[in-house]
């Protein structure tokens, strides 16, 4: 295949291939080189003429552009449809889950919630004047445990400076592969993550409740055994919002939480102490649980993209959509975030949710969102990168119109204001975060997700702490070079080797096999523990 043309009313036709000057392809000639992944016009424009792909509009051509003419950022100008109140869909129907009918996940069992797909303690500092003590702890926990993960690149300058000091060249010195030395001294703790940020004091209240609400997020999580809060004592994140968002977010919270106000403790030394010697028996603790055969109901999976290309939208973000929709239809939940890569398929999402209600609050949460970035002199429109840009997503409304099919087809059972968490399940959940990639999969894990679905077609090096982050690639291009980043492959899609129905059912496969912990995503082996709380503003 040369080209495809998503929806039968598009006008904007997308190059599967490089198509040169005069080149036909379907049932159209192409007036001038349009590289993979971009868009050609179908049909003559005049200035101002609405431009349309997957069905709804993505542009406004700023100027006449005949058949065959590649759409670019300087003849094509972000524009969407207006949206308004919900006008319900007919009836979902579920995919056929047959198949796994039946089917588990061996998964950690906590008495007040969800199963989770990994077992980990945190540490977290309410505020970031706690960021050295946290260090501290880091490099003695991982070293003296068995979880410190150098991988090649300590040996690898270890023998830079051996050589140099020698008087030898280092020119041609390769990386070896990593000597991951002794098993951890607690085996059934996936690890001990340190969750390290800026905020806690200097900004508003308001901001202090919101971190308050995220942290508690994590601390709450089905991924989670137990905490470890250290805390100065004069902060705005004062000890007792944590207190107050754990109990508004678990009322039967039960989970070790072991807390160190450092304005308390008689000496930094005394607080270490005490917060090392806590935390070590808390993690041994945690090394008494096991996996146990959990029901598919408990998942609740994220589905993010960051890095993404011109086939993102035709590729994995389907594939993705198709194995949220088999996962609901197993009685599991799907969370979609990032409302600035929404923008323009509203309507279609408002016609979704499974009440007026619901329909009224996502649209009030992205209304504010957009006239707030408008209010800072930015907007929507302003979301995608240059890299987006050179490979094909040249307005927003095409970026999120893409973006969308992460969501599948199901219901839209409830919608988040963050930090809240996901407190239906068996639909899919939309959550209001930014399009920023790590932003966003920091609330959707303190939202309550399990395992992230992340599609890039560059290549994007993001993991959480605690939640395991299944990387796709867009294009069996990306995937082959970087191999040590990419989980699944949705390039055979592009290729016409397979369809979007057979790479879901496979990733929902991997997704079950990673909730099992039978399959390590790329993002856990490379430690890509990224971990950005949103602080209240604009960020695209």
């Amino acid at each position: 295949m040369l080209i495809q043309q998503i929806h039968p009313s598009d006008d904007a036709i997308v190059g599967l291939r490089d198509l040169a000057p005069g080149q036909t392809a379907g049932s159209w000639t192409v007036r001038e080189a349009i590289p993979a992944k971009h868009k050609f016009t179908a049909r003559p424009f005049s200035a101002g003429e609405r431009v349309t792909m997957y069905g709804v509009t993505v542009g406004v051509t700023a100027t006449a552009l005949p058949a065959g003419a590649r759409l670019t950022r300087e003849n094509l100008l972000h524009q969407t449809d207006a949206f308004s109140t919900r006008r319900p869909v007919p009836a979902w129907t579920p995919p056929d889950v047959s198949r796994w009918r039946g089917a588990t996940f061996q998964g950690f069992r906590r008495p007040d919630g969800p199963a989770g797909t990994a077992n980990h303690w945190i540490v977290i500092p309410l505020v970031f004047c706690e960021s050295r003590n946290l260090a501290l702890m880091r490099e003695a926990l991982l070293d003296a445990l068995g979880y410190k993960k150098s991988g090649p690149y300590l040996a690898f300058t270890r023998s830079l400076a051996q050589r140099w000091l020698r008087g030898e060249k280092t020119e041609h010195l390769a990386l070896e592969e990593a000597d991951h030395g002794a098993a951890p001294l607690f085996p059934h703790v996936d690890g001990v993550k340190f969750l390290d940020h800026t905020l806690g004091c200097g900004g508003t209240r308001a901001d202090a409740e919101t971190l308050c609400g995220l942290l508690a997020g994590y601390v709450n999580h089905p991924n989670v055994a137990g905490a470890t809060i250290l805390s100065l004592g004069c902060q705005h994140a004062q000890v007792s919002h944590l207190e107050a968002a754990l109990s508004e977010r678990n009322p039967h919270f039960s989970k070790p939480l072991h807390i160190f106000e450092q304005q308390k403790s008689a000496s930094e030394r005394q607080l270490m102490q005490d917060a090392l010697r806590a935390t070590f028996h808390g993690i041994a603790s945690a090394n008494d649980l096991r996996r146990e055969p959990s029901p598919v109901s408990d998942l609740i999976i994220g589905v993010e993209c960051g890095g993404s290309d011109g086939f993102s939208g035709l590729s994995a973000n389907p594939a993705v959509g198709h194995a949220s929709d088999l996962l609901i239809a197993l009685g599991g939940t799907s969370v979609l975030s990032e409302f600035p890569e929404l923008c323009g398929i509203e309507q279609s999402l408002c016609d979704r949710c499974v009440d007026d209600a619901t329909a009224e609050k996502f649209a009030s949460l992205i209304r504010r969102y957009a006239r707030a970035a408008e209010a800072c002199g930015s907007g929507f429109d302003a979301n995608p990168s240059p890299g987006n840009i050179r490979d094909g997503l040249i307005t927003d409304a095409m970026k999120s119109a893409g973006a969308a099919k992460k969501g599948g087809t199901a219901p839209v059972i409830e919608v988040l204001d963050y930090p809240d968490p996901v407190r239906k399940k068996g639909g899919l959940v939309l959550c209001n975060t930014p399009g920023n990639d790590v932003e966003s999969t920091t609330a959707i894990t303190a939202a309550g997700c399990t395992v992230i679905l992340f599609t890039t077609g560059l290549g994007t090096p993001t993991g959480n702490p605690i939640c395991p982050t299944l990387k796709i690639s867009t294009n069996s291009d990306l995937a082959r070079r970087l191999p040590d980043l990419i989980d699944f492959d949705c390039g055979p899609i592009i290729e016409g080797a397979q369809s979007i129905e057979e790479m879901g059912a496979g990733l929902l496969d991997l997704t079950l096999r990673t909730a099992s912990g039978t399959f390590t995503p790329a993002a856990v082996r490379l430690g890509q523990d990224d971990f950005i709380p949103w602080k209240r503003g604009v960020s695209l």
